[in-house]
């Protein structure tokens, strides 16, 4: 789909903003949300305290105890990357704090489902463990924690996901989104609020004079991985984090298995954006638990040297198998869907796709791509079983999916064996026979919720770009100036180009020469771009929706235009 909106922001006050900064880089700032000029200062001292977070004394207390007494201690983790990176964060510095019996259980996406279970409970019984510890998930294991008490097991729930109605009887309960927490930021990944946990277990052991103590800054790799690869929003804390994980990450200072990622990757540490996390790290952690097993994700993360350069191509092979299955499921969804826009390209208002051949493990992924295609909230599902389905749907802004599940489970109870998730992403199980139906009541519940304006699609722009800003210079600080993310986006900018060249690279990639309104020639490159459209060779002026980028190549470094939109103007 080629319809679409380019809106520039308004001119906003900066004047709070310090006035050597470049008007550009203010008006971003300022744009985004930024309030006052230390908000700019990502030092770890501008952390949000952790006295603030419900339960905090009561989680210090159980490990405290569990280090005293030495207790059989399991990390429960999620099967992505934020769930990986928790359980990675949780084992190694527990160990650091000298902890001897401490491992971790991950659940299998395909065969047990999401987070701690009745049934995963029931081994640790037998395996002893005296304390379990839940990283990002566990706020709606309510029948798993019953179990675990019942069996004299200490439970301790370290989650960032809205909490349920009543929440499960664990001995603690550590999360911002639960009620009655005053911790002002509510955006903490799963990794986060796993992080803040040993803060303030490092903060106890020090006022009680316990040395040495591991320094907690050496695991920042690990959470800025986990905050931008489950994709929370950037507010400043989490910026914070980040940044400080980057910081170290581009030193050389990270952990075997993130430079052993970045390797495979072909990412320069030293380079290294927050977008990389996202695109190359993060992808290849959640592999694994796609296709395969999480626990080689976690593995990787608290290897050695040489077994995490073994585990690392085994995950850039696994990412790679995911692209291709994925690549074939997408190119069926999108058949399907051209096959729903019959009536004047008109889409339906919530796009339902299944193929019984598709692997569930990456449904959620094509649900997400189509998406972004067709700017409709989509739900993609695959074979559970022979009885079963399982789903996962992505939303567009403002239609909120897991209400959505809600309205359409309060319309029609036991349509749906179960359901779950957030604003933009949902997961559901449900019997094949209740397809149909669900369809209809899902379109339905979406034709009632989306407005007009949603159905829109509209990008923003942070308006056009002088050469000067275009230099090399200029686009060095605009990169430098992130981390850019979730609510904080990264500057994007439009304008009209001269087309001088253009050619088909690798499959799908438009490759551009284009000339600025002030004469200077720039290269540019759209990913993915419709074959059937471009090469456009009566075209001679572009529209351009970009990210200025510095492209580094046989050791020389230019600016070069990444391509978000493209559209013939003549």
């Amino acid at each position: 789909m080629s319809d679409y909106e380019i809106r520039r922001y308004q001119l906003v006050d900066d004047d709070f903003l310090p006035q050597q900064m470049p008007p550009l880089l203010r008006q971003i700032y300022a744009r985004r949300g930024v309030r006052r000029a230390d908000e700019l200062s990502l030092k770890a001292s501008g952390l949000l305290h952790f006295s603030s977070l419900r339960d905090i004394g009561k989680a210090v207390e159980l490990l405290q105890n569990a280090l005293k007494n030495q207790a059989k201690v399991c990390i429960c983790g999620d099967f992505d990357a934020d769930g990986a990176t928790s359980s990675a964060l949780m084992v190694s510095a527990l160990q650091a704090f000298g902890l001897q019996q401490v491992g971790y259980r991950v659940p299998n996406r395909m065969t047990d489902g999401y987070g701690l279970s009745v049934a995963m409970v029931e081994q640790l019984a037998v395996e002893n463990v005296q304390l379990i510890v839940t990283v990002d998930n566990g706020i709606a294991a309510h029948d798993a924690i019953v179990l675990a008490r019942e069996k004299g097991i200490q439970v301790l729930v370290t989650d960032h996901h809205l909490p349920p109605e009543e929440l499960p009887p664990a001995n603690a309960i550590v999360n911002p989104n639960q009620h009655g927490c005053e911790f002002s930021s509510k955006n903490l990944a799963g990794v986060g609020v796993a992080f803040y946990v040993l803060l303030a277990l490092r903060s106890a052991l020090r006022e009680q004079g316990v040395e040495p103590l591991p320094n907690l800054a050496d695991w920042l790799d690990l959470v800025a991985l986990g905050t931008v690869a489950d994709v929370v929003p950037l507010d400043y804390n989490n910026r914070v984090l980040v940044q400080q994980g980057i910081a170290r990450i581009r030193k050389g200072m990270s952990r075997p298995g993130i430079k052993a990622l970045l390797e495979v990757a072909n990412r320069d540490a030293s380079q290294l954006a927050a977008s990389d996390l996202g695109f190359a790290l993060g992808p290849r952690i959640n592999a694994a638990g796609r296709l395969d097993d999480i626990g080689l994700g976690i593995e990787c993360l608290l290897a050695g040297e040489t077994r995490a350069q073994q585990l690392a191509q085994q995950l850039n092979d696994l990412n790679q198998q995911r692209k291709s299955i994925e690549t074939e499921m997408r190119e069926h969804a999108e058949s399907a869907v051209a096959k729903l826009c019959f009536d004047q390209g008109q889409v339906p208002d919530l796009v339902t796709l299944y193929q019984p051949d598709w692997h569930a493990g990456v449904i959620g992924i094509v649900a997400g791509r189509v998406k972004e295609q067709v700017n409709r909230p989509v739900i993609a599902l695959a074979n559970d079983d022979d009885e079963f389905l399982k789903g996962s749907a992505r939303s567009v802004s403002g239609l909120h999916m897991r209400d959505l599940l809600e309205r359409v489970h309060s319309l029609q109870p036991g349509i749906m064996e179960r359901f779950g998730g957030h604003a933009m992403a949902a997961g559901l199980t449900m019997k094949k026979e209740n397809l149909t139906r669900f369809s209809e009541l899902a379109e339905q519940v979406a034709s009632e919720w989306l407005s007009e304006e949603q159905k829109q699609r509209v990008f923003w722009s942070d308006g056009e770009l002088t050469t000067t800003q275009l230099s090399l210079d200029s686009v060095n600080t605009l990169q430098s100036a992130g981390p850019w993310g979730q609510q904080f986006p990264e500057p994007m900018f439009d304008g009209q180009f001269e087309l001088v060249d253009q050619r088909i690279v690798g499959e799908r990639h438009l490759k551009l020469v284009v000339r600025h309104p002030q004469g200077e020639l720039l290269d540019a490159i759209a990913f993915n771009v419709d074959t059937q459209q471009w090469p456009a060779r009566q075209a001679s002026v572009v529209e351009l929706l970009y990210k200025p980028q510095l492209n580094h190549f046989r050791g020389r470094t230019n600016v070069q235009l990444l391509v978000e939109q493209i559209r013939a103007i003549r």
